[in-house]
């Protein structure tokens, strides 16, 4: 482990371009390695595996995790002329929560979440954490694919105002 642990988080680093989720990312590697260490310990390829393991394991959690902490992506400011209730976004970017560790972001999101009424917070996380279609989530919730599609833009303008009095807001997370 001492031997490739640069190697394993520099490689993390680069690619998901944020330290935290590097760390997160080498200690699976390790665990990985660990699996495998009757093969790796006499193996003179396991700086390779090991730096596949981690492109791999990073490429996976970019996929996976970025969609999860995009819950603004589809909503549109806020247009007065159209009497919409949505909050007006600004300049309020899905990448406000990407500066927090993943500890900080799921405790905010679980706790935001919970305020939401049940059909909008079983829409958005069956959305953003079971990775489902709006039509796969109405045949789920055994509902119209409008209303989904309502609930989920329901939830989102909802959401936001909680997360803001949560602390997040643009230029509460610059140091």
């Amino acid at each position: 482990m001492r031997a490739y642990q640069d190697m394993v988080f520099s490689t993390a680093a680069r690619l998901a371009g944020n330290d935290r989720q590097a760390e997160d990312i080498a200690q699976e590697v390790f665990l990985r390695a660990y699996e495998h260490f009757a093969h790796l310990r006499t193996s003179p390829t396991a700086g390779g595996w090991l730096k596949t393991v981690t492109t791999n394991l990073t490429l996976n959690h970019l996929k996976r995790y970025r969609k999860r902490w995009r819950l603004f992506s589809e909503m549109k400011p806020g247009n007065a002329d159209e009497g919409t209730s949505e909050p007006e976004l600004g300049a309020l970017p899905d990448m406000l929560l990407a500066d927090l560790d993943a500890e900080q972001r799921r405790e905010l999101i679980d706790g935001a979440l919970r305020k939401l009424p049940e059909h909008q917070r079983l829409a958005l996380v069956l959305y953003h954490f079971e990775d489902l279609s709006y039509e796969e989530i109405a045949v789920k919730l055994g509902a119209s694919l409008a209303k989904t599609k309502t609930d989920m833009r329901r939830a989102r303008a909802a959401l936001l105002p909680i997360l803001q009095s949560s602390g997040i807001a643009a230029g509460s997370l610059e140091n």
